[in-house]
């Protein structure tokens, strides 16, 4: 899809990376993503009346009646965070906004953990704050969005996709801070070294369940914290000592989730000094520990991503490697010498097709800018 004189506005929206931080965002944590050059594109074109037109060159379209209260669909799902989306809109800015057309045309791979959930969401929200002039704050549409996700998907996911999504530029990096918001962007210095993502191509049906488990899993540890330690509200704050202070109080899986989510915020931080000293294979070192704390404590890797994440250490070319997304499938992110990717992924799709029988999908991703609108 380009800008054509059929639509008012057309969108890009990006998928997102993240390099390390992973299940950290909605405990309060720091998290390092990126904005990545594949989008979900969305042309908008303002309608006379009440009812909106929402097509999907992959999914199918449907109607949306602004007059009516919105309300999530049981039937074709991937509407309702277009649905989600416009019903936050429509709280922020009542009587701003009218019926619209629009046709939503993505290039990102869905269940791959690069998040085209937030590509949408973000588009919409984007698209409508231009096309109406909502004047919309970043912020706004990010929490729009975000509560989109909550309430009409099911799916109690943090702020970090979104925020990337929205907020990425070129060659960037972005170290957010979950709980306060604030950030800083880090020059994404990684020559010769490239991002690469190995997509399983597998997406196992514990995914949506299993994040809100964890996510209840982080809220009982806090819980018990916060009787002792009234001082903390969020778990990536607490220090491991305290943690180990209660061990007797926690369930033991409760527990292994609150050691990793405490060791991971100290990963994130590391990592993100480390890479602005130039320190990459430290870098690729935090990765791995990244990925053995989400497959051993967290318990949201595969054996599909495991097995990806073993065949890298084999090889000199690639210094570091880790599942990332929600887990239970999608891709692995890898840092690869540019010298070596094209081999490097001959030898590791023959090997994972020996495996599990399974073709195996590679992502060159470049580090790029987050919403838009298409010139």
């Amino acid at each position: 899809m380009v800008a054509n004189k059929y639509f008012d506005i057309t969108v890009q929206s990006p998928g997102r990376i993240n390099l390390i931080g992973e299940h950290i965002d909605y405990n309060g944590g720091h998290v390092l993503p990126a904005a990545i050059n594949l989008n979900i594109t969305i042309g908008f074109k303002k309608q006379e009346g009440s009812i909106c037109d929402i097509s999907s060159k992959a999914k199918g379209s449907f109607k949306l009646d602004l007059d009516q209260p919105l309300k999530p669909k049981t039937s074709d799902q991937w509407g309702n965070y277009v649905i989600g989306v416009v019903d936050g809109i429509l709280k922020s800015r009542p009587q701003k906004l009218s019926a619209f057309n629009c046709e939503i045309e993505s290039n990102l791979p869905i269940g791959s953990g690069i998040s085209s959930s937030a590509a949408l969401e973000c588009g919409i929200a984007f698209g409508l704050n231009s096309l109406f002039n909502l004047n919309l704050s970043d912020l706004e549409l990010i929490k729009i969005a975000q509560k989109a996700e909550h309430y009409f998907v099911g799916t109690k996911c943090g702020i970090m996709d979104q925020f990337a999504v929205t907020m990425g530029q070129k060659n960037k990096l972005i170290l957010l801070n979950c709980q306060t918001l604030k950030y800083q962007l880090i020059e994404a210095n990684i020559d010769p070294y490239k991002v690469v993502l190995l997509n399983t191509n597998v997406e196992h049906k514990l995914a949506s369940s299993e994040y809100n488990t964890r996510r209840k899993e982080c809220e009982k540890a806090m819980e018990i914290i916060k009787s002792k330690y009234p001082d903390y509200h969020h778990l990536a704050e607490v220090p491991i000592e305290v943690i180990k202070t209660i061990k007797n109080e926690l369930d033991e899986l409760v527990f292994k989730r609150a050691s990793y989510v405490v060791d991971e915020e100290k990963r994130t931080i590391h990592a993100s000094e480390v890479i602005q000293n130039g320190n990459l294979i430290k870098f690729g070192e935090l990765m791995y520990a990244s990925h053995e704390g989400l497959s051993n404590e967290y318990d949201v890797s595969c054996q599909e991503l495991d097995f990806l994440v073993d065949y890298s250490k084999k090889h000199n070319s690639v210094i570091g490697s880790r599942m990332m997304g929600g887990g239970f499938g999608g891709c692995t992110i890898n840092l690869i010498h540019e010298d070596y990717i094209k081999t490097y992924i001959e030898s590791v799709t023959k090997a994972y097709k020996n495996r599990f029988g399974l073709e195996l999908s590679s992502i060159e991703a470049e580090i790029s800018k987050g919403v838009s609108l298409v010139n």
